[in-house]
């Protein structure tokens, strides 16, 4: 039997991507800092999905010479993430608020797209579906999703 677990993200800065995701609605759930491998794993999930269906963030330690810390550039290359809201328009809009990009806004009251401060593309996809409405409505999209 085969049972989906999570998805893992490299992140540059744990603090920002946990807020992040903290908008959409998820919470850490578990995390754990590997000494020896000098790596930090953060797990988050939707309320009562832990151990369903999780997000594993993947933070490397900065080089401990003082070198430059390890970049990720591509993130659109992971393909995305997907999550259902209950109000796509709600949600965007705390996005927004928070500073975020809507880089796929949800013009038919259905789906969006933004991405983490890794450049992770998340698809937000409403529960059901909500008549358009403005300013949604008549947003283009803004850069890659």
């Amino acid at each position: 039997m085969t049972k989906y677990l999570h998805s893992m993200i490299r992140v540059t800065d744990p603090d920002a991507t946990v807020a992040f995701f903290k908008v959409i609605g998820l919470e850490e759930v578990r995390r754990f800092d590997v000494e020896q491998g000098r790596f930090t794993l953060i797990f988050l999930a939707a309320p009562g999905q832990e151990g369903l269906a999780e997000v594993e963030l993947t933070w490397n330690w900065p080089p401990e010479d003082g070198s430059e810390p390890e970049s990720y550039d591509g993130g659109r290359n992971f393909g995305h993430l997907a999550y259902r809201v209950e109000n796509i328009y709600e949600t965007c809009q705390k996005l927004k608020d928070a500073g975020h990009t809507i880089h796929r806004p949800p013009r038919d009251g259905y789906m969006a797209f933004v991405k983490s401060p890794d450049g992770i593309s998340v698809e937000l996809l409403q529960e059901g579906r909500l008549e358009p409405a403005e300013p949604w409505a008549s947003m283009e999209n803004v850069g890659s999703w």
